[in-house]
């Protein structure tokens, strides 16, 4: 596993590179996330825990990186649910759960802390991705398993953790207690 601040810091051989660990890498580029998902063709396992990751980003490492089964992408959260304002592109954006959904097909595991994807979006996942096992969206304060996506999780999803349950075992401390900092 390699564990970097900045993607370029990257100066050795990625080609046979099968984790991928990078922690709070907010200003890299599409473009060089690009370049870097083209680079990793046995790529299994993406961590961008407290990182940038665009639509576009999420679609060349899908497209670049066929073997990928474990998708982490955590975000920071403000520790309480945020209020939704109907028409607000910041929570009706699916564009990133779109790009999971339609590039990542063989995906098992997929832990969203603190992501901003929605019921849609998550039932986009759930059509595109058919092999998920696990599934960890706490802190997604968007999404509301009732219903028929709360059933469709519960009979498919093994191992699933809900929007509410308690992230005392997350390895960051990624809430911002007082709007500013973390």
């Amino acid at each position: 596993m390699v564990t970097s601040t900045c993607i370029d810091s990257f100066k050795f051989r990625t080609s046979q590179l099968r984790r991928l660990h990078l922690v709070c890498c907010y200003y890299n580029t599409d473009k060089k996330l690009s370049e870097l998902a083209a680079k990793l063709p046995l790529l299994e396992e993406l961590d961008m825990t407290i990182s940038s990751l665009s639509e576009e980003s999420l679609e060349a490492f899908g497209r670049c990186c066929p073997l990928l089964k474990s998708l982490i992408w955590n975000q920071l959260w403000d520790g309480r649910p945020p209020i939704h304002i109907e028409g607000d592109q910041e929570f009706d954006d699916e564009g990133e759960a779109l790009a999971i959904a339609k590039n990542m097909p063989e995906l098992r595991h997929l832990q969203l802390i603190g992501n901003k994807v929605t019921n849609d979006g998550l039932q986009a996942i759930l059509d595109g991705c058919p092999h998920l096992e696990s599934l960890d969206i706490r802190k997604c304060f968007n999404i509301t398993l009732s219903g028929n996506l709360g059933k469709r999780c519960a009979e498919r999803i093994k191992n699933l953790r809900h929007p509410n349950d308690s992230t005392h075992d997350y390895g960051f401390m990624a809430e911002i207690s007082d709007y500013g900092s973390f």
